[in-house]
């Protein structure tokens, strides 16, 4: 389902999505993604994020909430490529990855604010599978997301449920 357009999801669906106005930039080799929400709220350590995407991941997409803060990168190439072996649909960071060339390579949905080469701490500080908010929408752990060049919208996995079937 990830070849639906945002917009023609809006239009079908309304208000029963939020639509993420944070203006996030592609990175990743797939530009059109979707699935199943897991989040990651974490500050500058990426600890977390490398365990769950060196975990199975088919129909997921993962949200990490970075604060918005762009000082260190929350994901890299290995990491990203982790997350291809996975079988992880997408990625979206609320914060910066690095390695940029190498993850536009890769078959994998990314979405971050920026870019910053420094590391991040390993040190596993964060929550993960807790609702997060950011650019007016929520993230919920089990909701539906869809991603492509026009923006993110997201809808509660029983609407998720009635229209992807």
């Amino acid at each position: 389902m990830a070849d639906i357009a945002t917009a023609d999801l809006y239009d079908e669906l309304g208000d029963a999505l939020d639509s993420c106005s944070t203006q996030f930039t592609q990175y990743g080799g797939r530009a059109r993604f979707s699935g199943t929400i897991v989040t990651i709220k974490c500050f500058r350590d990426n600890q977390i994020v490398k365990e769950t995407l060196n975990s199975p991941g088919a129909g997921k997409v993962l949200v990490v909430d970075g604060d918005g803060n762009v000082e260190s990168a929350l994901m890299g190439d290995m990491i990203a490529e982790a997350a291809v072996v996975n079988g992880w649909e997408g990625v979206i960071i609320n914060g910066a990855i690095r390695d940029s060339a190498a993850v536009a390579k890769l078959d994998l949905g990314t979405k971050a604010l920026g870019t910053n080469p420094r590391k991040s701490a390993k040190d596993g500080k964060g929550e993960k599978d807790v609702p997060v908010t950011f650019g007016g929408a929520t993230f919920t752990p089990g909701d539906h997301l869809w991603s492509d060049e026009d923006g993110i919208v997201v809808t509660s996995a029983e609407h998720a449920s009635t229209f992807l079937s």
